[in-house]
């Protein structure tokens, strides 16, 4: 049975984040100036003028934890759904890839990832599928090497012995910038079956407002590698920038991506993301109503969210909170929050890293109390089987 988390868990994640980061990166570095919690806030609510109204869900939601699906886990971070329905997922600072059978909860190492060089925030990240997965078995992921964060794919065999399943990684994109902090790390192949991977900054601000850099970006690519047809920028697969620490995508029923990011002292927030969007970091933090950037669908305090994964369901965006230690739903009206941002499980299982849609009305949560920041229990970490509305 998990336990209810004390009220200290928030306040050790706190102080070893001042201690090993300086700034909000993973875990936010406070609330407001004023030290004051301040609800999730929303963009404004309404359609695009001359375009009908969509159909919204509910105001308030519900979350029910239907069970524990597997626990033990070390540090995971990355999580992909299998076509039978079990789960990969990977260990940021063990630098492996686990499956994870869905009835029993059995875990089977695949194998480590070789090249990955774990520190700080840096590791084995974000793991996807192949769009043509039934076809060429690869296995995508985002991981940090001695010298950057790159992209590789590996073959995955599972009639091979256990931690000799994965073949040698094929290196398909490198040069992301790399740090202590602000890593990014969170890769997904989109509806058009091109792959977008979030990056942060690495904590050097100005990266993010520069176009030719990969830090602080949300990238689109070929399976392959190279630039997207489409994008913004020509013979570049930059495709949004002023970003400061990108660890969410999802698209939603009418394939429109929003990112979550995390903010540094102020506000952390959920985007709809455009075609050469400017988010605004390190101009802006938040909402600005300056037409050079685009403002957030809805932001929260630090303390409050601190957001790594986001999954689309039953007509909502679900984020997970690392320091926040909660699961945000926020019901959406097209590009805009229709109702203010409600909260759940707040304090129950700890920091949440990564919320993956599971069909219909059920999403895989992962806790990630194990990563350095939280405060583990036994059996920490999980993932746990959501059912929600």
């Amino acid at each position: 049975m998990i336990v209810q988390r004390r009220a200290v868990t928030a306040v050790l994640a706190t102080a070893t984040l001042l201690l090993t980061a300086g700034c909000s990166s993973d875990d936010g570095a406070g609330g407001p100036p004023d030290g004051t919690a301040t609800p999730g806030r929303t963009a404004a609510q309404s359609s695009p003028a001359g375009q009908p109204a969509e159909e919204t869900p509910p105001a308030k939601g519900t979350v029910k934890v239907v069970r524990t699906v597997t626990e033990g886990l070390k540090s995971p971070w990355g999580l992909a759904a299998l076509p039978d329905g079990d789960l990969l997922v990977s260990s940021r600072d063990e630098g492996t890839i686990t499956r994870v059978d869905t009835d029993t909860g059995k875990k089977t190492e695949l194998g480590e990832v070789p090249g990955v060089s774990p520190e700080g925030e840096g590791g084995l990240l974000g793991i996807a599928l192949s769009p043509d997965y039934a076809s060429d078995h690869m296995v995508y992921a985002y991981y940090t090497s001695a010298s950057d964060n790159r992209i590789v794919r590996m073959l995955y065999d599972g009639d091979k012995p256990s931690g000799q399943q994965l073949g040698a990684p094929d290196t398909i994109f490198r040069g992301i910038p790399k740090g202590f902090i602000h890593n990014g790390g969170r890769i997904a192949f989109g509806p058009d079956k091109m792959l977008y991977a979030g990056t942060g900054e690495s904590g050097e601000e100005g990266l993010s407002q520069d176009k030719e850099s990969l830090g602080g970006k949300i990238l689109r690519m070929t399976p392959e590698g190279e630039p997207a047809p489409g994008n913004a920028f020509a013979d570049s697969t930059v495709y949004s920038y002023g970003h400061r620490n990108v660890q969410g995508l999802a698209w939603d029923s009418k394939q429109r991506l929003f990112a979550a990011e995390f903010g540094q002292d102020t506000w952390d927030e959920l985007n709809a993301i455009e075609p050469g969007g400017n988010y605004g970091w390190p101009e802006v933090e938040g909402r600005a109503d300056d037409s050079r950037y685009r403002n957030p669908t809805a932001e929260w305090s630090t303390d409050e969210a601190s957001p790594s994964g986001i999954a689309y369901a039953e007509g909502s965006v679900w984020m997970a909170g690392l320091r926040g230690e909660r699961l945000w739903r926020i019901p959406l009206d097209g590009t805009k929050a229709s109702a203010d941002p409600q909260a759940f499980l707040e304090g129950e299982h700890g920091r949440l890293r990564t919320v993956l849609a599971a069909g219909g009305d059920k999403l895989w949560l992962v806790t990630s109390e194990t990563d350095g920041r939280g405060s583990p229990e036994a059996g920490d970490d999980r993932i746990l089987e959501l059912e929600v509305s």
